[in-house]
């Protein structure tokens, strides 16, 4: 596992180079956009019409802020579960977005786009919401206002802390930690002493 310093938008070759569990601090522009906004983007692209903002080779950050206060850029900004968006994922991959950051495991369908489409999905930990906040140095809301804070916006981020969690040789995070668990915990009962027989 290794640790990258990466500007967006990102570059094939670096999709390419990223490998689950791989630490990554991105600085650049990223965009946030929820459940209600994947759902007009992807009624968009069924139609065959153009999405209100060019979202290919960019990156999207799964969540919603809370307000802000006084002098803050954004409020505290947790990842969404990913899970969530899974019906929506092969369609924006498929488009071009290149990476998406959520939190949690995901669903055979988005492993399979990311190989498919060259991208990846990154996870962020939740309990960092007022940690990843500050990573934001500005915040424009580009599209759908009307949804509030599932309106889609433009962060320009410094520094922010995700990791690959599926990557684009097929790989799965989640699924490669359940079994190395599950092997330590084998080990460790074949290894215990049962001390009633000692």
């Amino acid at each position: 596992m290794a640790e990258y310093r990466l500007k967006t938008p990102l570059s094939d070759e670096d999709i390419l180079n990223l490998k689950v569990g791989d630490s990554v601090l991105l600085t650049g522009r990223i965009y946030m956009a929820r459940d209600a906004a994947h759902k007009r983007m992807v009624e968009l692209l069924e139609k065959k019409e153009s999405l209100p903002v060019d979202l290919k080779s960019e990156i999207i950050f799964y969540a919603g802020p809370c307000p802000p206060k006084p002098g803050q850029i954004i409020g505290p900004v947790a990842p969404t579960t990913a899970f969530r968006m899974d019906p929506y994922a092969p369609a924006m991959y498929k488009y071009g977005v290149k990476g998406t950051i959520g939190k949690g495991p995901r669903r055979q369908m988005v492993k399979d786009a990311c190989k498919e489409y060259n991208a990846i999905s990154f996870a962020a930990i939740g309990g960092l919401s007022t940690i990843l906040s500050r990573k934001v140095k500005s915040e424009e809301v580009v599209a759908y206002e009307d949804l509030g804070p599932e309106a889609i916006r433009k962060l320009e981020v410094e520094d922010f802390p995700v990791l690959v969690a599926y990557d684009a040789h097929g790989q799965d995070l989640y699924e490669q930690e359940i079994a190395k668990y599950e092997n330590y915990n084998k080990q460790s009962k074949e290894g215990a002493v049962n001390y009633e027989n000692v």
